[in-house]
């Protein structure tokens, strides 16, 4: 008779640790009766029918998942090979159980194919200075493709863009060359400028000849200053003769002959 009584009272005490469920916070259950949805519940203290209701938990934290390498042929066909990182959570448990079998994998599987064919329409040079633009493009397309199984897809990160020796030496040849275009053309402008200057001075020298003769002097004076020897040999302008030629009496005429 006790023998009885306490095979009862373990399997009283087994269908009641079936029955009672507790979740936290961040889960949700998804309740199946006899195989039909019939509800979520949690968090906290969820009661189910022992054998007749199954519960599968669902966690509604966000996900980090890595994405592998994927080699990715560009637009401008240069072979790179990239891997991403995505951010998702699940916002309505219902749909993930009820509608893919595995949502993590299946998420990877996308995540994996739209990483490709969304790369592979971007040249090398946007794949590495436009990263930003085509992070938030992945995100929007694997948020849309992830939706109907109640997945929200938060952020798309790419980490890193591996390149074989032949594209790195190409791209360094590139970068000098971009350099030396860059130096060259800001020694054309100021080429230029100092042109542009220098006209601008001689107009306003020509407007003063004293000055001119000034400057003229000047300049001879910091020949001399800068040398050994304090003798120049140089050309007489006709500015500075002219005037002493108008000073200079002028000599008679001849008469002329009668």
């Amino acid at each position: 008779m006790f023998g009885f009584l306490g095979v009862l009272v373990v399997f009283a005490v087994a269908l009641l640790f079936m029955a009672i469920k507790v979740l936290p916070e961040y889960q949700r259950g998804v309740v199946l009766t006899l195989g039909r949805y019939t509800g979520i519940k949690g968090p906290g203290l969820v009661l189910l029918v022992p054998v007749v209701q199954r519960m599968t938990r669902v966690d509604l934290r966000v996900t980090v998942m890595d994405v592998p390498p994927q080699d990715v042929i560009s637009r401008d066909n240069v072979s790179v090979r990239v891997n991403a990182v995505v951010y998702f959570r699940v916002v309505e448990a219902d749909k993930s159980i009820l509608q893919v079998a595995d949502f993590y994998q299946a998420t990877m599987q996308l995540a994996q194919t739209r990483l490709r064919s969304v790369l592979g329409q971007h040249e090398l040079d946007e794949i590495l200075s436009q990263r930003d633009s085509i992070n938030r493009s992945l995100q929007q397309i694997l948020d849309e493709a992830t939706d109907p199984w109640g997945i929200k897809v938060t952020n798309v990160e790419i980490k890193d863009v591996d390149l074989n020796e032949t594209m790195v030496r190409a791209i360094a040849r590139q970068a000098e060359a971009e350099r030396e275009r860059r130096a060259k053309v800001i020694h054309a402008e100021g080429e230029l400028q100092a042109a542009e200057k220098l006209r601008d001075a001689a107009a306003l020298l020509s407007q003063q000849p004293q000055a001119l003769s000034l400057r003229y002097l000047q300049t001879l004076a910091d020949m001399a200053s800068g040398g050994k020897s304090s003798t120049i040999v140089f050309p007489l302008p006709l500015e500075l003769v002219k005037p002493l030629m108008e000073g200079l009496p002028r000599r008679p005429e001849p008469p002329a002959a009668g």
